[in-house]
């Protein structure tokens, strides 16, 4: 095994990876350079899961003392992973799971679909003062979503499409887990896009080598419009994936009648967000991107794709890594390359005895354009506890 972390060369600030140089693609190191050369960057931590995005590489770190990137969190604010480890075991399950899977589509719209109603907060637990905070903030977001709010509250407890899902899994002592993967929909993507036009805007982001990677100063009124907004949509995130969990929840409840389903307390984390933290003894503005935060003892969810199973974790606290982690096993090949490789009967293949689509409109999201999510993990052996294994049973995707 390799030892990590590595330097990347040609990099400016102190950018270390948990990753082969050689086998990252020329384009993400190029953007990883772009971003080591910022001059308020501290320092760039990249995850073995790291590739290609917009702006701002999936997979990366990015602490600084005085501004925020928002390409660096990107434009689905908030996105993670929630789990929650129920009492029911694999001998409860019925020998086709169809059915089940039926009810948690029929409970939670995909792909661009909404409620037609937004779900009373009471029917899934959501705590009453959070749920009035998150609305009485909306009125103060920018401008140009304000028309957006009935929206908003309908795609509140929706899954959306691409990578995300909703799982039931199985861990190493059979028992079912809930597993969801979704973040701040159409909303926190119309506030990202509105901030990185923004910041492109600036004088001082005019000259960058991207203009993707525009930042936000500490005490500008931008940077305290946007920090209100990325809050707001991390907030709507979280909640969101509380109310999918509170409707597979109650799936799970109809599916086996006559019975106490019990659930432990949830894991919950984000790996598209902006904390303020403590990086090599000063106070930072830390974005992670793809990259979960691993301090010692923070739970984590690390996915892999629909086939492939995934890892509870906890973190070790890592100084090296900025406190940080992968968010999943990351993409080895683009969507478009992924449909032109794979057919409908690789995915059947790759998906067997998994209750999920197999069809033409999942292609993309086929386990064979991921990386391993198993030397994933073992790259980060330093930064993560494995404290279990899940392998799915039930994938439902938009």
């Amino acid at each position: 095994m390799a030892h990590y972390p590595v330097a990347l060369s040609g990099a400016e600030a102190s950018t270390l990876m948990w990753a082969p140089e050689d086998e990252i693609e020329p384009a993400a190191l190029e953007q990883l350079r772009n971003i080591s050369a910022l001059p308020w960057v501290h320092g760039v931590r990249v995850m073995p899961d790291v590739h290609l995005g917009k702006g701002a590489t999936v997979g990366s770190v990015i602490a600084m003392p005085h501004a925020v990137s928002p390409a660096a969190v990107g434009v689905d604010i908030g996105c993670g992973m929630t789990g929650v480890r129920t009492t029911l075991r694999s001998t409860d399950l019925p020998g086709d799971l169809r059915g089940i899977r039926n009810r948690i589509e029929r409970a939670v719209p995909v792909g661009f679909n909404a409620h037609e109603e937004p779900v009373d907060p009471a029917r899934v637990e959501v705590p009453t003062e959070r749920w009035q905070r998150l609305w009485e903030g909306f009125d103060e977001l920018c401008a140009g979503v304000h028309d957006r709010r009935a929206r908003a509250g309908r795609q509140l407890g929706t899954l959306g499409g691409g990578n995300h899902f909703v799982e039931l899994c199985l861990d190493d002592e059979d028992a079912v887990w809930i597993m969801l993967h979704s973040g701040s929909r159409n909303i926190g993507k119309e506030l990202a896009e509105r901030h990185m036009a923004r910041a492109r805007e600036l004088p001082h982001n005019r000259d960058l080598p991207d203009p993707d990677l525009g930042v936000f100063l500490s005490w500008t009124p931008q940077m305290t419009a946007y920090q209100h907004d990325l809050f707001w949509a991390q907030e709507y995130a979280r909640l969101n994936r509380w109310i999918m969990l509170g409707l597979v929840k109650n799936t799970l409840r109809e599916s086996f009648r006559g019975r106490r389903v019990g659930f432990a307390d949830p894991i919950s984390c984000h790996h598209n967000y902006v904390s303020e933290e403590t990086i090599d003894g000063r106070s930072m503005l830390v974005t992670r991107k793809g990259a979960i935060r691993a301090g010692s003892g923070d739970q984590g969810l690390i996915p892999g794709s629909m086939g492939t199973g995934s890892y509870v974790v906890r973190g070790l606290g890592s100084e090296e890594s900025f406190f940080s982690a992968a968010h999943g096993a990351g993409r080895r090949m683009s969507r478009n390359r992924a449909r032109k490789a794979f057919d409908a009967q690789d995915l059947r293949t790759q998906t067997s005895g998994v209750e999920c689509r197999k069809d033409a409109g999942v292609l993309d999201e086929i386990p064979g354009a991921y990386k391993d999510i198993d030397a994933v993990i073992e790259a980060q052996s330093e930064l993560v506890e494995v404290r279990g294994r899940l392998r799915q049973i039930v994938c439902v995707k938009g």
